[in-house]
């Protein structure tokens, strides 16, 4: 196994938070959630497959008649804006596909489901997407449904190598993933004195009150951790407090303008941030419109996460969501999404099919990484329950939430 394939299979054991994403010309920037915490990681009794991925012995998804319609929940601008994909869909099955954007923040969706889930109402949707961390819960909990493969040909046969069997879900029985992506240093070459390849930039007193970072508390505290020489798959919650500490003077001095999801692009692109902690996808596309934005792994390391698809229990199209999942796992499907959410993209082929329309996004390493790249991003470590609610806390204390 090579070294991209550990890497990209450790991140699947690990509690990443999924982060917001720009697109282009897209109206307005999503507001940000605070962390429902309470509601997330209150008592859970569920039985279902444990963090090391056993099945628990659930049901596979039963073949039905196509439906006529599927509730569709992921995160905002994560697919094509004419939405293509789901017009291609609706014309092969003759479904009606109602694709709500509602995923925010993994641990708010976590929050406004968790009752119906434990009821076994989907709520009427039949694929949710979340990170991994938060699809983990879900199995744990027995809140999602067991696939049927044989009725998904598409996504076994194209998924890629390294993420074929995360250790907790190994067979990839209740999960396929949608995306992955990077989060790292934003930055305008028109306004910094030199690449800020090192956090220590964010931190220097010459861009005060420029600079931003993430209000996702994996992505912030675990860049800073790793400046400070604590590798965020081991580090203690000591070790990720002194970067909580370190944060919360730099918000307290001013250097820091502001904790952001993705409101940080309309700061950049205006010139109120000269540099900040922010997502790889973005970055691509802020790129577009400005040749002076750049993105880059800082020297001590990048933090590196992935979205799932997962189909609810009492979900009232389960069959037909299998068949979406599968459908995605077309390579000339995901060549769509792909070419338009620039994240990491986890199916063959894909690469490919986007050397013939665009050769410069078919070799940009943000969406087809190779090993050299990834070398420098690390998975911030799992959490129990009194280690994450200990540092979120901390965290949003500093958010001044």
């Amino acid at each position: 196994m090579s070294d991209l394939e550990r890497r990209f299979e450790a991140i699947i054991r690990d509690e990443i938070s999924r982060r917001r994403l720009l697109r282009r010309g897209a109206a307005g920037a999503l507001s940000v959630s605070a962390l429902s915490y309470l509601a997330a990681c209150g008592e859970e009794t569920g039985g279902g497959g444990d963090d090391d991925g056993s099945e628990a012995e659930a049901a596979r998804i039963k073949k039905e008649p196509i439906a006529d319609s599927l509730y569709f929940a992921n995160w905002p601008l994560y697919i094509e804006e004419d939405r293509g994909t789901l017009k291609e869909f609706e014309k092969e099955y003759g479904t009606k596909v109602r694709y709500v954007e509602e995923v925010n923040d993994n641990t708010e969706f976590f929050g406004k489901v968790r009752q119906q889930y434990d009821r076994g109402d989907s709520g009427g949707r039949d694929i949710h997407v979340v990170t991994d961390w938060m699809a983990a819960r879900m199995m744990r909990l027995d809140y999602v449904q067991r696939f049927d493969k044989s009725e998904m040909p598409n996504a076994s046969k194209n998924l890629i190598a390294r993420l074929k069997s995360p250790p907790f879900d190994p067979k990839r029985e209740y999960s396929m993933p949608w995306q992955s992506g990077i989060a790292g240093i934003i930055y305008r070459k028109d306004l910094v004195e030199r690449e800020p390849k090192s956090v220590d930039d964010l931190f220097d007193p010459a861009y005060k009150g420029k600079v931003t970072m993430l209000s996702e508390m994996r992505d912030t505290v675990g860049i800073v951790a790793a400046s400070l020489g604590h590798d965020p798959e081991k580090a203690s919650v000591d070790q990720f407090m002194e970067a909580i500490d370190k944060i919360g003077e730099a918000a307290d001095s001013g250097q820091i303008r502001g904790f952001t999801g993705n409101e940080y692009t309309k700061d950049i692109t205006k010139g109120d941030s000269a540099l900040l902690i922010g997502w790889s996808g973005d970055a691509v596309q802020l790129k577009l419109d400005d040749p002076n934005i750049e993105f880059v792994i800082p020297e001590t390391g990048g933090h590196l996460w992935t979205d799932n698809m997962q189909i609810p229990v009492g979900a009232p199209a389960a069959f037909t969501a299998q068949k979406m999942i599968d459908f995605v796992y077309r390579p000339e499907v995901q060549a769509d999404i792909a070419e338009y959410v620039n994240y990491i993209c986890p199916v063959e082929g894909v690469r490919e099919i986007l050397a013939e329309r665009d050769p410069a996004l078919a070799e940009n390493q943000l969406i087809f990484p190779d090993e050299q790249f990834l070398a420098d991003t690390f998975i911030f470590r799992g959490l129990d329950p009194q280690e994450e609610q200990q540092l979120d806390e901390a965290f949003q204390q500093v958010l001044g939430a």
